[in-house]
C-alpha cells in the first residue's frame, strides 16, 4: 500500500495532516484485535440425579461455553427431586445465574406398570431409574413421583425457572437461531415434546449431542456390565427416542458404549482433590465409581475436537411391545428402511488423556467464596 500523496507547495500542510491520518489509519487496523469468537451456546437437558452433578463441570468451567439453561427430565431419579439436587449444585458452585427449567415427569408412553410386565415375559432389567424398587433410605421411591427425599448438601434456597422444559427449549432456539447446541444426556421426553409442539425446533437448533444408542450391546451383558450395556436413556422413553431420532436436525451425535470405558477412579478423585474448593470436595465426597458416561458427553459439546473416532449411520430406535421394545437399530444409508432416519455421528473413540486434563482443569474452576 503506497502511502504517498501528491502534493503541490501551497497545499503541504493539508497533505501532511492527511497523510499522517491514513498511517493512524493503516496503524489502528494493523492493531485491532481479531473479533472474539462466538460462544458456545449450550441448553443441557438431563436427568440430574444426586448431590453432585460432575456431568456439568465441562460446562460451567469452560470459559468458552455459555450455558442458556438446563432442563430436567425424569429418568435416573424423578423430575423434582432431580431439579432440586440441580440447583443446589449451582448454589454450591456460585452458578445460580443459569437458569434451571423442569421437564417431564412422566414418559410419553413407557411406565412402571409396563415395565414390570416386560420383565415377566422377557427378563429382568438391571437399572430402571426412578421405577427402581423402593428403597429404605428413600434413595428409591418409585410410586411417588413428586416425592424429594432430604439431601446431604442440604435443600435449595433458589427455586427453578418458570414454564416447561419444552417451552424453554423452544424459545430459546428461536432467539439464537442454529447457535444452539441441544445436549440431553438422560432420557429424551423433553426433546420429544419440543419437537411435537414446534415442528421449527429441531431444525432450528445447531446440532444435537445425545448420551445413549448403544449397539451390539447383547454380548456384553454377559461379558461385562449388564448395566453398562444397557441404553437406559433410549429404552426408558422409546417412543421419544423414536420422535428425536427422526427429526431434521442439522447434525446428531450420539455417545454411546464408547463412553463406558472411562471409569470415575480413586486416581482422578485424588488428582481433582489437589485443588480444595466447594465443587471439588463436593465431587470427591459424592462420585460413585462408575463410567463417566454423561461427563464424557458433556465434555464433546464443548469440545468437539475431543473425538477422534466416529461412524456414520441411520438410527431409529424399536417401539414395537415386544423383546426389543427400546433397542436401538442402526443401518447403512442403502439398506435403511427410509422411514424418517437421520443420519447419526457415532463416536467410537475419543482422546481419553485430553479429556481426563480437561475434566480435572474443569473441576478446579475458581468459586468465588464472596457470593451467595
Amino acid at each position: 500500500m503506497s502511502l504517498t500523496i501528491a502534493c503541490a507547495p501551497l497545499r503541504r500542510l493539508i497533505c501532511a495532516a492527511a497523510t499522517a491520518i491514513s498511517l493512524l489509519t493503516v496503524t489502528g487496523a494493523l492493531a485491532a484485535p481479531s473479533p472474539a469468537p462466538a460462544p458456545n451456546l449450550i441448553i443441557y437437558d438431563n436427568d440430574f440425579s444426586g448431590p453432585e452433578s460432575a456431568d456439568i463441570l465441562p460446562l460451567i468451567g469452560d470459559p468458552s461455553v455459555k450455558v442458556l439453561g438446563f432442563t430436567v427430565v425424569t429418568g435416573d431419579g424423578w423430575a423434582d427431586e432431580e431439579t432440586a439436587d440441580i440447583l443446589r449444585f449451582l448454589e454450591i458452585a456460585k452458578r445460580t445465574d443459569i437458569p434451571v427449567v423442569k421437564g417431564a415427569v412422566f414418559p410419553l408412553v413407557n411406565s412402571e406398570a409396563r415395565t414390570r410386565a416386560w420383565e415377566q415375559m422377557y427378563g429382568k432389567i438391571v437399572w430402571k431409574g426412578a421405577w427402581n424398587t423402593a428403597a429404605p433410605d428413600n434413595s428409591f421411591h418409585p410410586t411417588e413421583p413428586y416425592k424429594i427425599p432430604p439431601s446431604p448438601v442440604g435443600p435449595p434456597k433458589t427455586k427453578a425457572a418458570a414454564g416447561t422444559a419444552a417451552q424453554f427449549l423452544i424459545e430459546q432456539v428461536h432467539l439464537h437461531p442454529h447457535q444452539v447446541t441441544i445436549l440431553t444426556a438422560g432420557p429424551l421426553t423433553n426433546i420429544a415434546l419440543a419437537i411435537r409442539l414446534d415442528p421449527e425446533f429441531a431444525s432450528l437448533a445447531k446440532q444435537l449431542i445425545f448420551m445413549g444408542g448403544f449397539v451390539d450391546t447383547n454380548l456384553q451383558q454377559v461379558t461385562a456390565s449388564a448395566n453398562f450395556a444397557t441404553d437406559f436413556n433410549i429404552w426408558f422413553d422409546p417412543e421419544a427416542a423414536d420422535i428425536v431420532l427422526t427429526a431434521p436436525w442439522a447434525k446428531i451425535t450420539s455417545v454411546g458404549s464408547v463412553s463406558n470405558a472411562v471409569v470415575y477412579t480413586p486416581e482422578l478423585a485424588a488428582r481433582i482433590a489437589a485443588k480444595t474448593t466447594p465443587v471439588t470436595q463436593a465431587v470427591v465426597k459424592y462420585s460413585l465409581p462408575l463410567p463417566l458416561w454423561d461427563q464424557i458427553t458433556a465434555a464433546i459439546a464443548a469440545d468437539p475436537s475431543l473425538v477422534t473416532g466416529e461412524v456414520q449411520a441411520y438410527m431409529d430406535v424399536d417401539t414395537d411391545h415386544g423383546m426389543y421394545y427400546g433397542v436401538t437399530h442402526v443401518w447403512p444409508a442403502d439398506t435403511t428402511p427410509r422411514l424418517g432416519e437421520q443420519k447419526v455421528h457415532i463416536v467410537t473413540a475419543i482422546d481419553t488423556k485430553r479429556f481426563l486434563d480437561a475434566f480435572v482443569r474443569d473441576a478446579q474452576f475458581p468459586v468465588p467464596a464472596d457470593r451467595p
